[in-house]
């Protein structure tokens, strides 16, 4: 009697036992992110800033999250002022699509910006129709430069210096608040169509 339970009970108790046991920690893991499969979620630096808009109200970059965001330093009387209708034409072109103009005024290259910041709205309105967001009027370079403008530099920085050159300064940041590109005056806005439709 005892030769014939010992064969027939023990071992297929085992084999049952262990192996639909291990099967829904896994799935479990994979679905629902827990366990060591889960990945720490990381934040961009730049979605922790925040700034004055051109009303003076407080503007927080985390409410752009999930956009692509070129950012540029403008200028109402400088000879790359016409930018703002291309900047314009690309914000009617790829806004639907998550992308964003973040536009701020600079009076520091030949005082080209000297109006207030209601003067400087009504012109951007007026003479080229803009809706993509105006910031309050700041400083780009120098102890007195907005942080964010700091940090653009830290991410991708210039020529000889990583100081901003002139007017119409551009630095592309994509969906994730990774700086992608930078690009100078000279650089017109269409032009960079193609790195836009990346960063979307």
């Amino acid at each position: 009697m005892l030769q014939t339970r010992a064969p027939v009970v023990s071992r297929p108790a085992i084999g049952r036992a262990v192996r639909p046991a291990a099967r829904p920690v896994v799935r479990t893991q994979a679905l629902f992110g827990f366990g060591k499969t889960a990945e720490p979620e990381t934040t961009s630096e730049f979605y922790q800033f925040q700034v004055k808009d051109i009303d003076g109200k407080n503007f927080k970059l985390s409410s752009l999250k999930d956009k692509a965001v070129l950012v540029v330093n403008l200028a109402s009387a400088c000879g790359f002022t016409p930018q703002y209708a291309e900047l314009q034409d690309l914000q009617d072109k790829y806004g639907k699509q998550g992308f964003v103009v973040l536009g701020f005024p600079c009076n520091q290259f030949g005082a080209q910006e000297p109006g207030s910041n209601q003067t400087i709205k009504q012109f951007a309105k007026s003479n080229y129709g803009v809706t993509f967001p105006l910031m309050s009027k700041v400083d780009v370079n120098g102890p007195g430069a907005e942080p964010l403008f700091d940090w653009l530099k830290t991410q991708k920085g210039g020529l000889l210096t990583s100081d901003i050159k002139w007017n119409f300064s551009k630095f592309l940041i994509n969906k994730e608040g990774d700086v992608v590109g930078r690009y100078g005056s000279t650089s017109s806005p269409l032009s960079l169509e193609n790195d836009i439709k990346k960063a979307l």
